[in-house]
Parts: structure tokens; sequence; C-alpha cells
């Protein structure tokens, strides 16, 4: 009986890049946890955690990507979710490319009258759907944004939208620990069945792109 290849299943295994947004994730944050407790995620180091400048992150994220050596999923938080959509405009990988979706998490508003003028330097909000299959999750009170924009903003780049309730800016402080419901959306996006039980805060409803419901 042939042995499996460790090294090769590890290639065919996507790797997850968790893409942090303003000030970093600090200790707590569910992406911090995620980097701890699941073998295949790992941190993105953006650097100018404090004063990000958008073309040099875009430039760290381009570079983790590349370097990680296979297929890559993003899971992206704030601010992190401009970088992703900015990253995939310069780069404009196609459907086959290296990246095979990305789970975006609370993005802000960047245009009009954001929260911390450090978020200027993101705007225009990228437009236009982006070109790998994408979750969108917001909460009903988020400070970042408001939820009827954040619904608009998954229309615009062809995502599912997901509601996550009152959660917050769904970090740290929204006490969601490692964020299991968040995981379970990860699962989805990597093609791996997905628990059944799902956490209070979560609503079990979705919304794709066109504005039909979907799975949660």
């Amino acid at each position: 009986m042939a042995r499996s290849n460790p090294h090769l299943a590890e290639a065919q295994n996507p790797l997850v890049l968790l893409v942090p947004g303003l000030d970093g994730s600090g200790p707590g944050h569910w992406q911090r946890r995620w980097a701890e407790e699941m073998d295949d995620c790992r941190l993105v180091d953006l650097g100018q955690w404090a004063t990000p400048h958008r073309n040099t992150w875009i430039n760290r994220l381009n570079l983790a990507v590349h370097r990680a050596g296979r297929p890559v999923v993003l899971v992206a938080h704030s601010l992190g979710c401009l970088l992703t959509a900015w990253w995939a405009k310069f780069e404009q990988p196609s459907l086959s490319a290296q990246v095979k979706g990305a789970l975006l998490v609370a993005p802000p508003e960047v245009d009009f009258f954001p929260r911390d003028d450090r978020l200027t330097g993101f705007s225009p909000t990228p437009d236009g759907p982006l070109p790998f299959p994408t979750i969108l999750v917001a909460s009903r009170n988020d400070p970042w944004i408001g939820f009827d924009t954040a619904k608009l903003l998954a229309r615009r780049w062809g995502s599912r939208f997901v509601d996550a309730g009152n959660a917050g800016h769904i970090n740290a402080d929204s006490g969601l620990g490692s964020w299991d419901d968040g995981k379970h959306l990860l699962a989805d996006l990597l093609g791996r069945p997905v628990a059944a039980a799902t956490r209070d805060g979560m609503r079990h409803r979705s919304e794709t792109p066109d504005g039909l419901e979907g799975r949660p």
C-alpha cells in the first residue's frame, strides 16, 4: 500500500494568510488566536501598523502570497479588507490564480467621514467584483461602518454577505474568543465540512451577491 506524502499534502492544502487592519491584531484578537491554534494559518506582517501606507501594504501582502509556495486563502479584518481589494485590483489575479478565496470581516468606511483619518489613504474603495470567491461579514452595530453600507459593499465586490448580528467591530472587544463562526465560514471557503452548530451571535442567513438568500 502506497504511503501518502506529507509534503505533497501540505502543498495541496491552502495556506491561510491572516491580514490584520489598523494597529494590527493584538492579544485576544481572533486572528491572533487562529494563528496560534491552527497549523495552516499565518499572520501577515504588514509593518507600519500605526501609520499604514497603502502601496507598502500591497507590496508586503503580495510578497506573503508569493512566498507561500502553494494556494492561499486570505482572511482579512477591518482595513485588511480594503488592502485585499486594492491588492486584487493591482495584481489582477485570475480565478485560477494562487488566491482561492477571501473571508472579509468588518471592512471600515474609508470614503465618507471615516472614523479615523489614517483610513483615507485607502480611499476610494475599489469597485467591481473581486476575482476570487469572497464572503463579507458585517456587524449591525459596527462603529466603523453602517450595516447598509457594508451590504452595499458586498454587492459591489460580488461577495456573499453574512450578518453577524450585534458584534461591534468583530474584534477582541467583541468577546468572540476564537470566533468559531468565523472558522465555519473559513471551512466553507476551503471546501471542508462545516459543523452544524453555530454561536447565537451569527445570524442563520446570508445573501448572495444578487441579494438572494444563501447559506450562512
